[in-house]
Parts: C-alpha cells; structure tokens; sequence
C-alpha cells in the first residue's frame, strides 16, 4: 500500500521549501504539504499543498504581545490568534479526515508537537545553531525521527547526543546532487543573495564589484530564480550567506566560495561558517568586507582547493526520504 506522508513548511526564507522539493523525489509516496506559502510552479506530482493563515500577522493586535511562547515552553502560539488557531485547526482537520503514515515537520515545535498529540509519527527536521531551550528539547523529545542535514563527522550538537538513536545525519541536502560541476570559469563573482533577510545593500555590493575589479552577478531578492545553476557553474567565485541550502548548493557545484553568515535565529548560520571556516571549505567573513578588503578576500578565495565531498551531499536528499519512509514504516 502506498504512504501517505504530511510535509510542514516553515514560511521564513526560501529554504524549507527548497528541502522538500529536493526530498520529494525520491519519496514514494502521496504528500500532503501544509504552508503559508503559496503552492510553488515546480511542485511534484504527488504533492498536494494545502495553503495555511499566517500566524504572525498584526490582524486583531501584535501577535508578541500575546504570549507566543507561553514562558519559554514554546516558540510561538500567540493567544486569540485567529490565524495561528485556524493553521493547526486545517493541520488537525486533515489529519483526522486522511490520515497519514508520518508527519514531517520543517521546521515548528508547535506543529510537531500537534502531530505528535494526535498519534502521528513526526520527523522533526533540525537545523545547526545552540537548540538546547525547552521549546526545541519538547520538539526532540516527542519527534520520532530527527534529521539532521549535515554531516555527523563535522557536527554533532551536544543538544542532539541524549537523543543519538534517533537522530539521521544525512549529510548536505542539495537540489542540484548528481549534475556535473563545471571546470571552465569566466571570471565573474556571482552573490548568491537568497529570498532575503540581509542588511547588504545595492551600495555595498557596487563598491565590491568595483574594489575587485571583477564581473559581479547577483541572485537573490528581487532577482531571485528557481535555477541558479549555470551561473554557479560558470562563476570563479561564489559568494553566499551560510544557509544550509546554499552550502549544500556551494558542495554541490565544488565551488570556491566566500561566506558571510546573516543574523538567524539560535545562531544557526554563525556555527555553519565556523565549521566551514575550521574545515578550510571556504572563506568566511564574520561580516560584509568593507570596499577596501574585498581584494584580499577575493584572492583568499580564489586560492582555495576545497574538498566538498565532507559535506555529504552525495545521496543525501534519498537518505533523508529513507530516513522518512522508514519512520512511517515502523508506525
């Protein structure tokens, strides 16, 4: 008999979405997707997307001021919430009307915890960063799988050992695992800017582009596409924030590359770049180089010989789905 898994998508940034779509593949099995988000164009086959109310907007009130995280006990459920009510509600709904196999949850303790009350098994997706608080401890504790992508070799949170047999580091999960990196470059620096979340400015960017002398070419925000490939592929020198999706992606095309790390939550993308930076897998700035040092920056870069292949991206998004369908098997 077919699986039926449910697949929570966090709406901040791009980069839960980006994680499905590469997992979803290799998964066989119907998905019922739940998100604030819209329904993306490239969206499988045997996905269907249920769109959720937004829980952080400021209809009937700021959302902060009600409590969110009931003392620390969790993340955010803001009281007299109607959005935040209805989202579990239409969660709970579905669950009770076609029930499935497991629930995966990227990323919400909340929701992990509501799959996990009506009897569903959850994969708790987990990212890097000090996730030691009792809201993320009651997310491990009730998860029945947690994966971790990234590589165990390079990362293993003390938060994460008390729960160790049940935790699958899967390595990097990348979407573009299995093409080919490019060994013919033009030059050009290529900023990988994301979907935001960032400080940098056009200003900034421009003087860099001038400081260096070099052909700059910037995804990201208002000039956002579903495949940067190519331009990955043709670049010297790939400059990207330290989300996980993009080192996974910066692995993927054994690219050499400069990392800033952006101000996350629980300092997820600040511990990346350090373990990126210890590994000697790219150059990591703590900040935006200033006009001034963006040559010596470059240069650092472009020395680089990094091995790519510790981060794991070979194979991860199908171990990340094995790590799934095993879960809804056990159930």
């Amino acid at each position: 008999m077919r699986q039926r898994i449910g697949w929570y998508v966090h709406h901040h940034g791009r980069g839960h979405l980006t994680r499905l779509l590469a997992i979803a593949p290799h998964l066989d099995a119907d998905i019922e997707c739940f998100s604030s988000l819209e329904a993306p164009a490239d969206l499988p086959a045997h996905c269907r997307w249920t769109h959720l109310p937004r829980d952080d907007d400021h209809e009937g009130g700021d959302p902060r001021l009600g409590d969110p995280t009931v003392g620390g006990v969790l993340h955010w459920a803001p009281l007299g919430h109607r959005g935040h009510r209805d989202r579990l509600a239409l969660i709970a709904g579905s669950l009770a009307a076609t029930p499935v196999d497991a629930f995966v949850v990227d990323v919400s303790t909340e929701v992990t915890v509501l799959a996990r009350l009506l009897g569903v098994p959850t994969v708790a997706v987990t990212q890097p960063g000090r996730r030691d608080d009792r809201a993320h401890r009651l997310a491990f504790d009730a998860a029945t799988t947690i994966v971790a992508p990234w590589a165990e070799d390079l990362l293993e949170p003390e938060h994460l050992r008390a729960h160790r047999r049940k935790v699958v580091y899967t390595g990097g999960i990348s979407r573009f695992d299995g093409r080919t990196p490019s060994s013919q470059h033009d030059g050009s620096v290529l900023l990988l800017g994301g979907a935001g979340g960032t400080t940098v400015t056009d200003r900034e960017i421009d003087l860099a582009a001038r400081a260096t002398g070099r052909r700059w070419r910037v995804l990201g925000g208002d000039s956002w596409t579903l495949d940067p490939w190519d331009a990955m592929a043709r670049a010297e020198t790939v400059v990207a924030w330290a989300g996980q999706n993009s080192v996974a992606d910066l692995a993927a095309a054994q690219a050499r590359a400069i990392v800033i790390p952006q101000t996350r939550p629980f300092g997820e993308q600040e511990e990346t770049a350090g373990i990126l930076r210890r590994e000697g897998l790219a150059t990591v700035s703590d900040a935006w180089p200033t006009a001034e040092d963006w040559p010596e920056v470059l240069a650092s870069a472009r020395s680089l010989r990094p091995d790519w292949s510790r981060w794991g991206i070979r194979g991860a998004a199908a171990r990340a789905a094995d790590a799934i369908s095993e879960t809804a098997v056990r159930r």
